[in-house]
């Protein structure tokens, strides 16, 4: 077949740009002009590419315009965007694990513009961003000094790095463990130039065996907290405090990587008892590092805490440069960090802990009203009932913690719990559930009470779509 007359008739890019669906938007500056050329260029030749195919398309500029358009939107809307957390993991890492408080959105936005981080105000001369949210650690850890920088693997790093570099570290063999995303003790250890030295076994390691394995070479023993797994059954491991006695008779360091970074006593609030970092600093261990936007609840940040020797041997270190953290970091964490000063107030307004303790009465109240809402919305169109459920930390932390919940199961009618769920997370703003069993599970206790009617409002429009889509199929 010949489609030359059809190919003749496909408009050019200047035409198009000419449609006032474009130009408009184009001229006002809501639309950069080279995107639009771009979209404008995409779509000619896809139509080129169907008219060779034998399609007839519709060719005329509006609707090239028109198709244009649509891919403008998707090129020009934002990558990140906010989800609503249906899923019950309060740290879910794919989400960004710890969701701020509003006090520490408030000063991250506040420090977006020009701010205070290396300036001080008093002497009208340079100052040091360590300083910021130091006094702060200092004052709730009961440390001698503390440092932050991007990430709790760039904590460890930095530490092994400037304490241990060219010389042996020992640490127990169960405790050698992964972080998310295949990142190891080993790597992250001879990364920083230092060399690793094995004691004990998998399961059980005992004080001894690093007495016998320190020699001339060693800098500094190493302990890591296994936050995102547990070995349970015929096991042993030393406690900090023990190690410490070793490496003062010993003349050496003491580093450990606490992970989850837990500043308050979970045993209070009913959960399995996490090591706080005060506990850590008190057993004397010099240098304790941690995550800022676990089970702290603020953002992305690796914190430093400890004496002051091997904190300042961090701060000194040029590595430091390329770990340290900005301004809206800093903020963040500066604000937080500010609500631990009233523990007991802190498992209230640190969203990540207020969802941790949550009790399962309260969550049961809120899922028989989401469920009442969701019934209405879905007709014949869904089965709506109120499940016992079980959520999860995530984020790495307090991996055999259950945390029993109630959640909100719904079952389209026909099936396809699957297709609703990704309906939903295709929606605006989009909501990210589980399913199960070919139900739809939402769990309340990572969303708060303000999202219950949009949760319940996306439910219905997702069926909604369901329901004509198989009305078309029918046809």
């Amino acid at each position: 077949m010949d489609h030359r007359d059809a190919l003749q008739r496909i408009p050019a890019v200047e035409r198009v740009l000419q449609e006032p669906a474009l130009l408009e938007p184009v001229e006002q500056g809501r639309v950069p002009r080279p995107a639009a050329v771009d979209a404008v260029r995409a779509v000619l030749a896809d139509l080129r590419d169907r008219v060779r195919a034998g399609e007839e398309p519709d060719l005329g500029p509006a609707a090239v315009a028109a198709a244009a358009l649509v891919r403008l939107d998707a090129a020009l809307e934002p990558r990140l965007v906010p989800v609503i957390n249906a899923t019950g993991v309060v740290l879910h890492t794919n989400l960004g694990r710890a969701p701020l408080a509003p006090e520490a959105v408030a000063a991250a936005a506040r420090a977006a513009g020009y701010c205070t981080l290396e300036y001080d105000l008093a002497t009208g001369r340079r100052g040091l961003r360590h300083d910021l949210v130091a006094g702060l650690l200092r004052e709730i850890t009961g440390a001698e000094a503390a440092l932050v920088v991007n990430n709790n693997a760039a904590a460890v790093l930095l530490g092994l790095t400037a304490l241990a570099r060219g010389r042996e570290v020992v640490v127990s063999r169960g405790e050698l463990v992964e972080i998310g995303g295949s990142f190891r003790v080993p790597e992250v250890m001879a990364q920083s130039g230092a060399i690793l030295r094995e004691v004990g076994a998998t399961n059980k390691t005992h004080l001894h065996d690093y007495e016998q394995a320190v020699g001339p070479d060693t800098a500094l023993l190493l302990k890591v907290h296994t936050s995102n797994y547990r070995v349970v059954g015929f096991t042993a491991s030393v406690a900090a405090a023990d190690l410490v006695a070793v490496a003062r008779r010993t003349g050496l360091a003491v580093m450990e990587d606490l992970g989850s970074g837990c500043l308050v006593d979970l045993g209070r609030h009913g959960l399995e008892p996490e090591p706080t970092v005060q506990d850590a600093v008190a057993a004397g261990v010099d240098l304790v590092t941690f995550s800022g936007d676990k089970l702290l609840g603020g953002p992305q940040a690796g914190i430093l805490v400890g004496r002051a020797a091997a904190v300042d041997a961090c701060a000194r270190h040029p590595l430091m440069r390329a770990l340290r953290p900005d301004k809206v970091t800093l903020a963040a964490l500066e604000a937080t960090l500010a609500l631990y000063r009233d523990p007991a107030a802190a498992a209230a307004r640190v969203p990540a802990l207020a969802m941790l303790t949550a009790g399962a009465g309260a969550l049961e109240g809120r899922a028989r009203s989401l469920a009442r809402d969701l019934a209405a919305v879905a007709g014949d169109r869904a089965v709506v009932a109120v499940v016992a459920d079980t959520s999860r930390t995530g984020g790495g932390a307090l991996p055999l913690l259950e945390l029993p919940t109630f959640a909100v199961e719904v079952r389209p009618a026909g099936g396809g719990a699957g297709r609703l769920e990704a309906r939903l997370r295709a929606g605006r703003p989009p909501v990210v559930a589980r399913v199960r069993e070919d139900a739809l599970v939402l769990d309340p206790r990572t969303f708060g009470p303000e999202h219950d009617a949009t949760v319940a409002a996306a439910v219905g429009r997702a069926l909604e779509r369901g329901q004509q889509e198989q009305e078309r199929e029918a046809r």
